[in-house]
């Protein structure tokens, strides 16, 4: 006795179609499972094995022999359990197969037939080849997610009698319908406003100059100072995500098991602030079976490294490829997988061990040697890849006790819109650059020309400064981004003044 059941797995953000397939033979009880599983694959024993005899089926007493298709990949994870369950349904008439054939089945099982959510709902819906699968059967609590994808049959099912049923023709279950616009509508909010930042100009304006073009940007000053609020309020005035950017980010929450209950897609820019204990393969992502990690977490949204020096050298030095190339790859012995990592980074930090150095009201205690090992932490080949360099000083009496509000974050992001829309023009051409920010050495010639006063204010700071040549480049980029929220089609030398003003830090602080 055969039969055969269609399901998925995960790899990277995308998916491949696994072909379950279940034969029974004569001879002595027993149950194997080949084709590369995991442990918690082969435990899929146990828990198909319970489900079926408590949903009142008959579990055939066979030499059972399961066995998923490609045998060449590895697969993990609960999700083949409902399938395997169903092969085993089919092999033994309990179950027809007319229904099953063009149905993608997909689902954990707990031991009394219930169904529990899976991982990668999205990008399994998102990859399935269209024309030839029109139906896809899930848990309940995954439909929603997967019904995100246009022209697919989404069916959800509570437990293992139900989809038994459903094959059998005994019940009728109406595909998940979702509004996609209704959605968004709903949940594109954001609970905090850039009005609520009293003082700190030059940083909000730092903020906006990031925001505009897609720089990283480094925040210095005391505790209390307001870095941390800063930093969270800088999702609320980027761009509102697209419908494609929407699905791109939810699929990556959607593999790590990230997405929250009621809400089946991400609407707003991720902000994810990961505390200086975590790991490298937390922060870049990995693990014996990779996950991803904070960075891809953060994917078309804000990543916040507070305390900056605290954490570990190498967790910060493996940050340069995900900065340099939007996405990260995972290699391991049998598989290399690569995740989107296009994000912005904050990073905030103190300007000394105790934080008071320079600070007006407070006497700092730290020695120079303590200064320069904390500083130090830092790497010149990571800092050189974070364009803006704010000071962020205590705020003062007057700017707390002020009744006025600041400007809120909708008239800020207009004027980031504006500038954006002036570099979508601008880059509507290329493939990979969208924002300034991105741009490479081509580019950055053909679009930051400067005239001689320009070249000789340059040539000026790089002398005084020692600034890289990767600095040389963000100063470029940052003042083109200035110029854009001017409307001005040159860079003009004050554009430049400004940019370099955000790179002062290089000097003050690491020499």
């Amino acid at each position: 006795m055969y039969s055969e059941v269609l399901a998925a797995a995960v790899q990277g953000i995308n998916a491949f179609l696994v072909k379950v397939e279940v034969h029974l033979d004569t001879g002595l009880p027993s149950y194997t499972t080949v084709g590369l599983p995991d442990s918690a694959v082969r435990e899929s024993r146990e828990r198909v094995s319970a489900a079926i005899k408590n949903s009142g089926f008959i579990f055939p007493p066979k030499r059972i022999t399961v066995n998923l298709a490609p045998a060449s990949v590895r697969k993990e994870g609960a999700a083949f359990d409902l399938p395997i369950a169903i092969g085993l349904l089919c092999a033994t008439g309990q179950v027809d197969t007319n229904r099953s054939k063009r149905a993608v089945i997909l689902g954990e099982l707990a031991l009394d037939g219930a169904l529990r959510p899976i991982r990668g709902a999205l990008a399994i819906a998102a990859a399935l080849p269209r024309g030839s699968f029109d139906t896809m059967i899930l848990p309940t609590g995954n439909a929603e997610e997967a019904a995100m994808v246009d022209g697919l049959d989404v069916i959800p099912v509570k437990n293992l009698r139900e989809i038994a049923q459903y094959l059998n023709g005994e019940v009728d279950i109406t595909p998940v319908q979702v509004d996609v616009d209704k959605i968004f509508n709903n949940l594109q909010r954001y609970p905090v406003d850039f009005s609520d930042v009293k003082g700190q100009e030059q940083a909000k304006r730092a903020l906006e100059i990031a925001a505009a073009g897609g720089h990283n940007i480094l925040m210095i000053g005391p505790p209390g100072s307001g870095k941390t609020m800063l930093a969270k309020r800088l999702p609320t005035i980027l761009p509102n995500l697209s419908p494609e950017e929407a699905l791109e980010t939810t699929k990556v929450y959607s593999v790590a098991g990230m997405l929250p209950a009621g809400k089946p897609l991400v609407t707003v820019r991720p902000f994810r602030s990961p505390h200086h204990t975590i790991s490298d393969a937390g922060l870049i992502g990995g693990g014996q079976t990779p996950r991803p990690g904070e960075v891809s977490l953060s994917h078309l949204g804000v990543l916040f490294l507070d305390e900056l020096p605290e954490f570990r050298k190498t967790v910060l030095e493996v940050m340069r490829q995900p900065l340099e190339e939007g996405a990260v790859t995972i290699t391991r012995a049998k598989m290399s997988l690569c995740y989107p990592a296009n994000f912005i980074l904050v990073a905030a930090m103190n300007p000394c061990p105790c934080g008071y150095s320079g600070h007006p009201g407070r006497e700092c205690r730290c020695s120079y040697t303590q200064i320069q090992k904390y500083r130090s932490k830092i790497s010149g080949p990571l800092l050189d890849r974070i364009d803006i360099h704010i000071e962020v000083p205590a705020v003062e009496y007057n700017d707390l006790v002020g009744v006025a509000d600041g400007e809120p974050s909708e008239k800020v992001r207009d004027r980031v819109l504006a500038a954006r829309q002036i570099q979508r023009e601008r880059f509507q051409h290329l493939k990979n650059v969208n924002v300034n920010a991105d741009m490479g050495t081509r580019e950055l010639r053909k679009t930051c020309r400067i005239d001689a006063d320009g070249q000789n204010l340059l040539k000026t700071a790089m002398d005084t400064m020692g600034l890289s040549a990767r600095g040389y480049d963000r100063i470029l980029k940052v003042s083109r981004t200035i110029a854009d929220l001017e409307e001005s089609f040159s860079i003009k030398p004050e554009h430049l003044a400004e940019a370099i003003q955000y790179r002062n830090l290089d000097r003050d602080y690491w020499e």
